[in-house]
């Protein structure tokens, strides 16, 4: 189905919208256990186990609870373990959530052109892309790209890079699907975020936010048959770096895995980009009709990266929570999943209930993305959304079985081994869980701002 000639003529589209969140949830006070289990009391333990208590975030999605083994040794696991972790609960995190978007596509194995992936929480060669489009029996002819060094900003980094090779192929007259994959499994580095935090008497509050996810995009490029109605329609991107600014939002390398940079500086950073980087892509989209113009005229799929973000949005674009309520949803149910966040916000979005929390009722046509990530970069787009409940399967759930997790829907047209890199860690349950419904509209956000501003961050 061709896309309307008058929203432009890129004719990019999400067909396909895929989140698995791992079967964990863990509430504050799992940080707090593991604190008082292997670490003496300090004052700057004492500060950051008060801003986990007020970071908003009511449950972190993970792949394990304060008991699981990885973080009750005696040391912080090393990266080596880390990886295989990743490779074992979060691998086959990635391949149920490509499954469920390429279900909604309603594509099969032998459709996909394209992979563009991205993850900062892990770090080997070949990456976990390989691994996913093994286990889902992709051709090997299938054009991969993994990306790294990008953070939070992952999701809408590997969206705008999906795009421009779709515009390729689209000049070659050649099809597109291609599947955007961002996976994260950064619960595993609480041992080593508190292990800072004692022995450097830093305020490090990653281990406050951080959680687990997998989420997939289907994007194509219009040429060939579709099957489905579009989920959203992608109009535009906007891609920045703010200068002199690398020294505030990071993840560095160490022995134990990765450690998060986040100085108080973030929130007004991004503060004062926001307008700028929004006016520069509506610039740049097409056609937008007369009544979008101003940012509250707008939904917003706001990567959550903390209260003081979403908060800060609010006051340097005039929005209220409830043009952001996915992501506060999201957020407050899941936590920050990095990369694998964004996605996980534009398939809430397009929910009933979603919907029904709309300011002044009416839901927007358009959607802006917002995300940050490590440079500070900050990534926007711009979506038309054309469906607004998911025709595939309902909220985001864990995998039921492990031979879910694992069997691959090609059959015998895989030029794949059937082998299985990696397994579940022994003791996982694989229940299903369904997130809370959005409660940021009855919650007091000025007093959860007002607890995180009187908290000063070194």
């Amino acid at each position: 189905m061709a896309l309307p000639v008058e929203l432009g003529n890129l004719q990019l589209s999400i067909l396909g919208l895929g989140v698995q969140y791992p079967p964990y949830s863990l509430t504050p006070g799992e940080l707090e256990k593991l604190a008082k289990k292997f670490y003496p009391d300090s004052p700057s333990m004492r500060k950051v186990l008060g801003i986990n208590k007020f970071t908003g975030i009511e449950k972190r999605s993970s792949i394990g609870n304060s008991d699981h083994p990885l973080v009750n040794q005696p040391t912080a696991p090393s990266i080596a373990e880390l990886h295989e972790v990743f490779m074992s609960d979060g691998v086959p995190l990635a391949v149920e959530a490509a499954r469920k978007a390429m279900a909604e596509a309603g594509l099969t194995s032998a459709d996909i052109t394209h992979v563009v992936a991205t993850t900062c929480t892990d770090s080997a060669n070949p990456g976990f892309d390989y691994f996913v489009m093994k286990e889902l029996g992709l051709s090997h002819s299938v054009e991969k790209v993994l990306l790294h060094g990008i953070g939070c900003s992952g999701g809408l980094a590997a969206l705008r890079t999906a795009a421009n090779l779709a515009l390729g192929h689209t000049f070659r007259e050649k099809p597109a699907r291609i599947l955007c994959i961002a996976l994260e499994v950064s619960t595993t580095l609480a041992r080593s975020e508190l292990d800072s935090i004692h022995e450097l008497q830093e305020t490090r509050i990653g281990a406050c936010l951080f959680s687990d996810c997998a989420s997939v995009a289907i994007l194509s490029n219009g040429l060939g048959e579709s099957r489905r109605t579009p989920i959203y329609s992608l109009l535009g991107w906007q891609h920045e770096t703010l200068p002199e600014s690398h020294d505030d939002l990071g993840f560095q390398v160490d022995p134990h895995g990765w450690k998060v940079v986040l100085t108080p500086n973030v929130p007004k950073l991004a503060m004062q980009t926001m307008a700028s980087s929004f006016a520069e892509l509506v610039r740049n989209s097409p056609q937008l009709p007369p009544d979008y113009a101003e940012a509250a005229d707008f939904d917003w799929a706001m990567h959550p990266g903390g209260a003081t973000i979403l908060t800060g949005a609010e006051k340097a674009l005039s929005l209220s929570p409830e043009h952001m309520r996915a992501s506060y949803d999201v957020y407050i149910n899941h936590g920050n999943s990095s990369s694998a966040t964004i996605f996980s916000v534009l398939d809430r979005f397009r929910h009933k209930d979603m919907d029904e929390l709309a300011p002044g009722g009416r839901v927007r046509d358009f959607i802006v993305g917002c995300a940050f990530g490590p440079g500070i970069t900050v990534e926007t787009c711009m979506l038309k959304r054309h469906k607004t409940t998911p025709s595939v399967g309902d909220l985001p759930t864990p995998p039921d079985t492990d031979s879910e997790t694992g069997a691959s829907e090609s059959g015998d047209s895989s030029d794949w081994p059937s082998e299985r890199q990696g397994s579940p860690i022994s003791g996982t349950p694989h229940g299903t869980e369904s997130p809370g419904a959005l409660q940021a509209n009855n919650r007091d956000s000025d007093f959860i701002e007002e607890a995180m501003s009187a908290v000063e961050l070194d």
